[in-house]
């Protein structure tokens, strides 16, 4: 069966992460205690910095624990949500999962230091409501995951305004809490430092198309594009549609967690996930 294979980003964490990381790949597990000087696995709710390398490396974890269920799988691509599109990269064989997680640590560092603002669920919403929201109070789409469930991003005042307004107009929300306006241009001083470090890194050419998330399109420029997703949108719907036209009939999250797997469901009418 033609199958895409999904690697999900911040939030997908899981009290056993480490566990399978340790499981299925200590010498990476080694390798991120010592890039980040910490275990991250045990800060992952503080901050971006710990978080990403954690998910990171649980989710290629995850990959290689399921590569013996897909043997017999035709995977016609992958894709990651963000910080997924990392593992997504390395299970197409298109990076070393060593210098992957080199790029995680400085992304999630950069990111962390940016900082300031938070982010926005909108549950239920339409479309064009969600970004007049957006619109009247300063704040920028980031993240489209699926028909009536984009989330804003931007400053805790124009958030916390944006919020009163929802609530307001009966609008369901949920307030996620993190600490940065992720994906909007509060990521700007990111850019540079990290379009610097994968310059320096070794991309290969995938052995299966890596489906972008900012632009729904197979990567061609996998260093512009990890760049450029910084401070643009998630545009997962039209990412789950676009491995779909590929001829995806099942879709696999490799995890951790299910946020992936809820997805498909909401974004491709009697998918299989």
């Amino acid at each position: 069966m033609a199958t895409a294979v999904l690697f999900p980003g911040q939030g997908s964490q899981r009290p056993d992460m480490r566990d399978t990381v340790a499981a299925e790949l200590p010498d990476l597990l080694e390798r991120c205690l010592e890039l980040v000087g910490d275990d991250p696995f045990e800060r992952v709710a503080e901050s971006t910095r710990f978080a990403q390398p954690a998910i990171f490396c649980a989710s290629v974890a995850g990959w290689r624990r399921l590569q013996p269920e897909l043997e017999s799988q035709e995977i016609v691509a992958v894709a990651g949500h963000s910080l997924g599109e990392f593992a997504a990269l390395v299970a197409a064989g298109a990076l070393d999962a060593a210098d992957a997680l080199e790029l995680v640590v400085v992304r999630g560092r950069l990111m962390d230091e940016a900082g300031g603002g938070t982010m926005l669920a909108l549950l239920g919403v339409a479309d064009d409501a969600a970004e007049a929201l957006a619109g009247r109070h300063g704040l920028s789409v980031a993240n489209l995951n699926a028909p009536g469930e984009i989330v804003l991003s931007g400053p805790v005042d124009a958030v916390e305004a944006a919020v009163q307004a929802a609530r307001a107009d009966d609008m369901k929300i949920l307030e996620l809490g993190v600490a940065g306006a992720f994906h909007s241009p509060a990521m700007a001083p990111a850019v540079e430092p990290f379009t610097a470090a994968l310059e320096r890194a070794p991309f290969r050419a995938p052995a299966v198309p890596v489906i972008s998330c900012l632009s729904a399109a197979p990567m061609t420029d996998p260093r512009r594009d990890l760049a450029d997703v910084l401070t643009g949108p998630v545009r997962w719907s039209a990412t789950m549609q676009a491995l779909r036209a590929l001829g995806a009939e099942e879709f696999v999250d490799a995890g951790p967690g299910r946020v992936l797997h809820k997805l498909v469901r909401r974004n491709l009418h009697g998918a299989h996930a």
